[in-house]
């Protein structure tokens, strides 16, 4: 008589704690006798790191009032552990979602990009206040991981500001943004943590839109765009204090979507790869992403995403009949405003 999954799993579950006690074992569940052939059956699996026959005999079990004999096959597993990417640790080349910042703390690299027109070259963009936190032309050196994380001036120094927007603190902010210059080109990878080459980026994306993004600290998380035309203050700290943003994106996460170490992170439309918003702050519980449209810092630096061959496309999004709900564009006055300050960079 073939056994059946309620056979098997009672069989399971007589054998579990004393199987799961055994050196060199990982695991016990329920499954077919023979995969290839379901119609054998069910079985009970064993996972474990040496290998044995396809199956150690058959055991007896009442199921349904009537006596079952249920075979065990054994599969070589290996130990089994946690496929969770620590993003706070060294990587070369450098790729975005992974730790950055200088010796006094660390955010996430949001994404390598070109300068428009010369593809070849490369940069690392995140926050200002990840790359600068003292916001100023101090050529602060940019470590990964960034110095939260272990990172050395000796040891992870990857770069330096190389140009930045200053935050204001006693006016209007649209931006937290800089770029890092590389001490040498291949130092930095056009990728993105999980997903790969990114595309390009979007112009402009609405309320209820879809993303992901991966961060320092959280990971990889997904969001929805909350709202849009957001005007907010956010708390700075230190010498810069509350600061005032006008138009600002909030993305909802149903868990965790941005703690301390994730600013700079960027989120990545989920049906096509192509970036669309940069983070930069958040809710004390994370799950609130205060977020720019990255089409404003591509306009401001003059910037595209990196590829391996070349510059990444510009999608250009139709608002159609409701203009209200997308993200707007940053008037030529306003973009005239945001103008990068260069920093001079000593060779090293």
């Amino acid at each position: 008589m073939l056994a059946t999954f309620s056979a098997a799993l009672q069989v399971k579950k007589r054998m579990a704690k004393q199987v799961l006690k055994m050196s060199g074992v990982h695991g016990i569940g329920v499954g077919y006798r023979d995969p290839a052939r379901p119609k054998r059956g069910a079985a009970v699996i064993v996972y474990t790191d040496r290998l044995a026959p396809a199956s150690t005999g058959l055991l007896s079990a009442t199921a349904l009032g009537k006596q079952t004999s249920v075979p065990v096959r054994i599969v070589k597993s290996g130990k089994m552990k946690a496929h969770a990417t620590d993003y706070m640790t060294r990587i070369r080349p450098v790729i975005a979602g992974y730790s950055v910042g200088t010796i006094e703390g660390s955010g996430t690299t949001g994404l390598i990009v070109a300068p428009t027109g010369a593809p070849a070259t490369r940069y690392l963009f995140s926050n200002n206040h990840v790359l600068n936190p003292s916001n100023t032309d101090n050529r602060e050196a940019t470590l990964q991981p960034g110095g939260a994380d272990g990172g050395t001036d000796t040891r992870d120094r990857i770069g330096r500001l190389y140009r930045y927007i200053r935050l204001n603190p006693k006016g209007t902010n649209f931006i937290d943004a800089a770029l890092s210059l590389s001490t040498r080109n291949s130092m930095l990878s056009p990728r993105y943590a999980t997903v790969g080459v990114v595309p390009g980026h979007v112009t402009a994306y609405r309320v209820g839109e879809k993303f992901k993004k991966v961060g320092r600290t959280t990971g990889v998380v997904n969001g929805t765009v909350e709202s849009v035309y957001t005007d907010l203050q956010i708390n700075y700290g230190g010498s810069l204090g509350l600061l005032t943003f006008q138009d600002q994106t909030v993305i909802r996460g149903t868990t965790p979507v941005s703690l301390p170490g994730d600013s700079g992170s960027v989120w990545l439309r989920r049906s096509d790869n192509y970036a669309a918003a940069v983070n930069f702050a958040g809710t004390a519980d994370g799950r609130l992403s205060i977020a720019f449209p990255v089409q404003w810092f591509m306009q401001a630096f003059n910037t595209r995403v990196a590829r391996p061959v070349g510059a990444g496309q510009v999608r250009r999004v139709d608002t159609g009949s409701s203009p209200r709900s997308y993200t707007r564009q940053l008037t030529s006055k306003e973009l005239a405003r945001l103008q990068p300050r260069t920093t001079r960079i000593k060779k090293s």
